[in-house]
């Protein structure tokens, strides 16, 4: 077993990654854990380990942007189980549910890739693109016949293939 990566935090909050030798952001932290990289953030100038903090943080970007996976509720009830006797026991409880629901999502992908014979997100993908393209073509055959059947697009229009 190899050593984790170490990622060092500098006081100007910036992370520096010591194997690739240059800054990252928090994105960068991100891509490391779904690539399931080992890593370790150390403070530069206390040489604490911040791992969890930086972690935490990562949390927090993706719950801001698009659509948070925890509820108002859910994140009261976390900050709830804080301080009670129960604490460590409702932090086993839920790291071990998020492992079982990701073996299940895993188990369920690899039935279904061995049933139709592909991933279901790689074909949900290409049902997308295809349904864009149809109604892409759909769209220009309108135009088309709105314009007198001349291939002249409407102004503003651009052919994108």
């Amino acid at each position: 077993m190899s050593e984790p990566r170490i990622i060092k935090k500098y006081p100007n909050r910036r992370l520096y990654d010591t194997v690739e030798s240059r800054y990252i952001t928090l994105a960068d932290i991100r891509k490391l854990v779904t690539d399931k990289v080992d890593f370790v953030v150390v403070d530069k100038k206390t040489q604490e380990d911040i791992t969890r903090s930086i972690l935490l943080q990562v949390i927090a970007e993706q719950e801001h942007e698009g659509s948070p996976m925890m509820s108002q509720d859910f994140l009261a009830q976390v900050i709830r189980a804080y301080g009670g006797a129960m604490q460590s026991l409702a932090g086993d409880y839920l790291e071990q549910s998020l492992k079982l629901f990701t073996a299940q999502q895993s188990q369920l992908r690899d039935r279904v890739r061995s049933m139709v014979g592909m991933d279901p997100m790689s074909s949900m993908t290409n049902l997308a693109q295809e349904n864009f393209q149809r109604w892409r073509q759909m769209q220009d055959a309108f135009f088309k016949s709105m314009m007198g059947g001349n291939g002249n697009r409407a102004p503003g229009e651009e052919h994108q293939d």
